[in-house]
């Protein structure tokens, strides 16, 4: 069901094109371009409007609540003051209350306000009325969310479970809520889904309640990072997503097939009873229009034939004042300006104009062509899986194999990454970039990017994926990879403008048949000025990876992407993911883990055992220097992290030495030298590590 909202957003006006001339002989040319599209405003006029459901008794009108202005159908509004509504069209359970400015809806278990409605993608997101009504960083949980069994709204994808234990007398103390206190010394707890596999079954036999809330699962991993017993309320207050159906069942369905819409109507005894409003502004308790439906295509079809015969009549009419007109001003105009004129309204448009600019410096692929490449999108040739698309391998007609990256939904956060990464990536050349070959039509059927196929999946699979247990990844292997992802980045922040990669991530680094660097994914990336220190903007990336500075400032700078890759530095060191919710609580986020062990001097416990940190002194020296630029790269003020290009040159360096011969003595002198460097750091001072390195930025800051 389209949101009625989103009308216009991304639709160009084109000019309506000329009528041809009914008579082929004629000297005499096409009306121009006035009278046409007089004469077609004219035939849609003549016809007589055939009333719709969206224009009569079950209208389509847009109702407002406080922040909600699209409330629609299938969703109905009532004030709170309301006592008189006797007939309402929207589903049963779809009632709106609009409270103190609130829209509230009543589920079985208790209040919710509704924060957003989605039409094209039948969401919506609700909040509980008694979390955010108080605003409390320590809230109180009461509701266990359950639906009626004839309620179509169910839990959309992106929920996942909080459990609530409270006024519990035993427990985990890791997952103990601080704030939250209990007489006589009981205790309440939170689980995640991860976290309560094995560790809560004995709880409910001591514990006074329990409640299960869903939250959105992208907000529940940003704050599980952090610490969430301590900071549940913010997960809560950002509510969840119920969906419903694209089309519905049982009477419902029917009447909507039938060209009605489902309603409701209050009978003598106060109770609800469905109804389908029809076409025609009637009701009827019958499950379907489908006599009114068939009485209004005779009418139609009786309107067109009337309508149509009297715009011949008109059209015939205004053929004739025409040419006497044309005939009075024929020798007004030299012979070449007729040639001009035909040949500016026959040459054919080359552009769509759909397409942003930049979609017209990459090849524009059809849809058919793209399906039969993928075998039909076949779950067999499937890659991979992002947070807004999948990933598919197929083979062009001309023989390449190619990447397909197919959008879950087009709506406009996709339709934005899309054109973002078509933007970004049709400008850059370098050759630790994965090239995008093309794209779809923005008016296409789906969103599809195509991109060269990169063989050995990414650096994730490879480190901690399927593929870790091969080990094929040696050291010299791993400093390769991240000098080579270190020079691609180092590309995009020196181009004009400069490049910001806003996700870097082991998710994003491909490698080719001999493990070469492709770094991928652009659609979160953004273009600076290079007169700019930062731009403000929401912070978005993966949890795990995101610059602590840029969360907490909503300042994007191009020492975001250099943390990001210091958390990538470290999985390359350790083989560890950035974020691990089976490790403890302290140690879930891996920028963490490593800057503690660092600080404690036990970097010997980070190493992956498998690349030889023991055994051989040569790869303990590098990866202690390589673990020293992670650790620089990782500073909590942006202004202490070194710039990716000096990181690029101090890693090149260390590559270098490590494979420069040296006498024995002096080598193992000098690895141990290098051992020690980070176990003499003193807590919480990175001026002990290193010397800080001066940011050369004193320009002013841009805005998203």
């Amino acid at each position: 069901m389209q949101n009625p909202t989103m009308v216009r957003s991304s639709y160009h006006y084109r000019p309506l094109p000329s009528f041809p001339n009914p008579n082929m002989n004629s000297k005499f040319p096409t009306p121009p371009l006035p009278i046409s599209a007089f004469f077609f405003l004219l035939l849609l006029f003549s016809v007589p409007a055939i009333s719709h459901p969206s224009n009569v008794a079950c209208g389509e009108a847009i109702s407002s609540c406080g922040n909600i202005t699209n409330i629609t159908y299938p969703f109905w509004l009532v004030h709170d003051d309301s006592t008189s509504l006797r007939s309402h069209c929207g589903y049963r359970g779809f009632e709106l209350i609009c409270r103190n400015n609130t829209p509230i809806i009543h589920l079985p278990t208790g209040n919710y306000t509704v924060t957003n409605i989605d039409y094209k993608t039948h969401t919506i997101s609700l909040a509980d009325t008694d979390i955010v009504s108080v605003r409390e960083e320590c809230p109180r949980v009461h509701h266990n969310l359950t639906f009626d069994p004839d309620s179509v709204l169910r839990y959309a994808p992106s929920d996942v479970n909080l459990t609530f234990f409270f006024d519990c007398t035993d427990g985990l103390p890791d997952l103990h809520i601080p704030c939250l206190g209990s007489a006589g010394g009981n205790r309440s707890y939170v689980f995640t889904t991860e976290t309560m596999r094995d560790s809560y079954h004995h709880l409910p036999r001591t514990c006074r309640a329990v409640v299960v809330v869903p939250v959105l699962r992208d907000v529940l991993m940003a704050y599980i990072a952090d610490d969430l017993p301590a900071r549940y309320g913010g997960v809560l207050q950002s509510g969840f997503n119920l969906s419903w159906p694209n089309v519905t069942s049982g009477d419902c369905g029917s009447c909507e097939r039938s060209g009605g819409r489902c309603g409701l109507n209050r009978t003598i005894n106060s109770t609800w009873n469905f109804t389908c409003f029809c076409s025609d502004g009637v009701k009827t308790f019958h499950p379907h229009c489908a006599e009114r439906v068939g009485h209004q295509k005779k009418a139609k079809i009786k309107g067109i034939i009337i309508g149509v015969s009297a715009a011949t009549c008109f059209f015939l009419l205004l053929c004739t004042c025409y040419r006497f007109y044309r005939h009075k001003k024929k020798r007004q105009f030299p012979p070449s300006s007729k040639s001009l004129s035909q040949s500016a309204s026959l040459k054919p448009s080359l552009m769509d104009p759909e397409m942003d600019s930049a979609l017209l410096q990459t090849h524009v692929f059809s849809y058919a062509e793209l399906e039969e490449a993928t075998n039909k999108f076949d779950a067999s040739d499937k890659l991979g899986d992002g947070g807004f698309c999948t990933v598919y391998k197929g083979k062009l007609q001309d023989g390449r194999t190619v990447a397909v990256k197919r959008l879950y939904e087009n709506n406009y956060r996709r339709v934005e990454q899309f054109m973002n990464e078509i933007q970004i990536l049709s400008r850059l050349r370098h050759q630790r970039l994965v090239i995008l070959y093309g794209c779809t039509s923005h008016q296409s059927r789906e969103l599809l990017l195509v991109y060269e196929f990169v063989s050995n999946g990414t650096l994730a699979h490879h480190l901690h994926g399927s593929g870790a247990s091969q080990c094929i990844l040696t050291w010299p292997m791993r400093l390769r990879i991240a000098i080579e992802t270190a020079d691609a980045l180092a590309y995009l922040h020196a181009v004009n403008p400069p490049v910001i990669h806003r996700d870097v991530k082991t998710n994003n680094i491909l490698l080719d048949s001999n493990f070469h660097v492709k770094v991928a994914d652009f659609g979160l990336s953004r273009l600076i000025p290079k007169d700019v220190t930062h731009i403000s903007t929401a912070p978005q990336g993966t949890p795990g990876y995101l610059d602590p500075e840029y969360h907490q400032c909503f300042q994007l700078t191009d020492k975001s992407d250099v943390y990001s890759f210091g958390v990538v530095l470290f999985e390359l060191i350790t083989s560890k993911p950035a974020v691990d919710m089976t490790r403890n609580r302290s140690e879930i986020n891996l920028a963490n883990m490593a800057i503690t062990r660092i600080q404690k001097g036990e970097l010997e416990q980070l190493v992956d055992a498998a690349l030889g940190y023991q055994s051989d002194e040569v790869t303990r020296k590098m990866i202690t220097m390589v673990a020293e630029v992670a650790f620089r790269c990782l500073q909590p003020d942006g202004d202490m992290r070194p710039p990716i290009k000096e990181v690029l040159e101090v890693l090149q360096a260390i590559e270098s030495d490590g494979n420069r011969p040296e006498k024995k003595e002096h080598g193992v002198a000098e690895s141990r030298d290098d051992a020690e460097l980070l176990k003499n750091t003193e807590p919480f001072s990175p001026d002990s590590v290193m010397n800080r390195w001066t940011s050369r930025s004193t320009t002013p800051q841009a805005s998203e």
